[in-house]
């Protein structure tokens, strides 16, 4: 049984590089003889889209979005028929905005499944900073503890005036006795 195992991963290793066959248990990083798509950051992209999601999440791209609108239709209502580009039904304007929300909405979801991540990371750190406050607490609880325990059976100064002083009324109640006889 073990022979044949062994026989299995033989076949699966490459053979030689140059020529050999890759290995079947890893994804191949680019395919031969299709054109290789460019690479980018998935940093610095999810940093462009959370700045667009935050920017669509204003009053002001709300603005700047009714300004194109109404000078869209504007032009394509007021204006002269020779310098129209999109008539009465405005497609190209509901293209244009059908477009924008399909990027838009992508790119929102995206900024919130970030926003998500760094949220689950900070509850999780502030999950363990908890634990260790905690356990902090409980140690010192134990130490304040240990030290009443520990004060119990120390002689307090109010303990020891109290036995000084009873001590001095038995020497005094003694002189008294001793002078009487």
């Amino acid at each position: 049984m073990r022979a044949r195992e062994r026989g299995r991963t033989q076949r699966a290793e490459p053979a030689a590089p140059g020529g050999g066959r890759s290995r079947l248990d890893q994804p191949r990083t680019t395919r031969p003889g299709l054109i290789t798509l460019p690479t980018y950051d998935p940093e610095a992209f999810g940093k462009l889209s959370e700045r667009i999601a935050r920017f669509l999440g204003t009053g002001r791209f709300i603005v700047w979005m009714t300004i194109v609108v109404v000078v869209w239709v504007g032009w394509n209502t007021v204006l002269p028929d020779s310098v129209h580009f999109d008539d009465y039904p405005f497609i190209f304007l509901t293209l244009m905005l059908s477009l924008q929300a399909s990027y838009a909405a992508p790119l929102i979801l995206l900024a919130q499944n970030r926003q998500d991540d760094r949220d689950r990371v900070n509850m999780e750190q502030d999950r363990a900073r908890s634990d260790r406050n905690i356990a902090d607490t409980e140690y010192l609880t134990r130490e304040v503890a240990a030290l009443r325990q520990g004060l119990g059976e120390v002689a307090t100064r109010d303990f020891l005036r109290s036995e000084l002083q009873s001590l001095l009324k038995e020497i005094d109640e003694r002189r008294e006795t001793s002078e009487v006889l």
